[in-house]
């Protein structure tokens, strides 16, 4: 039986349970429909009701029902009823931070993109 000492490892590997790759994995499929990322801009801008948002998100009240009910069971959004109305927020700035981030991460890809393309076509 040969026992390897920590001298003959190069690296040594951190594994992260797999738990919390899925947790992860789970939260950015909430994020992961172009609704609930409108909803989510459109809460950035503050809190709104059901009646509010229809009109900005051009789904049926149904189909944004669905979207806000997965954001809320995510726990990414709120839900405060107010007389016989829901008002809707983002749970946490981190997700408004999050939004931040991924426009200018998408801002910096796409200028990249279209500095390859318009280099493609000066080659043609």
């Amino acid at each position: 039986m040969k026992i390897f000492s920590i001298d003959h490892f190069d690296a040594i590997v951190v594994r992260v349970p797999n738990s919390l790759h899925q947790v992860k994995a789970e939260f950015f499929k909430t994020l992961g429909h172009p609704a609930r990322i409108r909803v989510l801009e459109l809460l950035a801008d503050g809190d709104r009701t059901v009646g509010e948002l229809l009109p900005e998100i051009g789904l049926e009240a149904s189909n944004l029902s669905q979207q806000l009910g997965v954001l809320r069971r995510a726990g990414v959004v709120t839900a405060t009823k107010e007389g016989n109305t829901v008002v809707y927020s983002i749970a946490s700035p981190v997700i408004t931070e999050l939004l931040a981030v991924s426009r200018k991460a998408l801002t910096g890809l796409l200028s990249d993109q279209v500095a390859i393309l318009d280099d493609l076509r000066a080659d043609q």
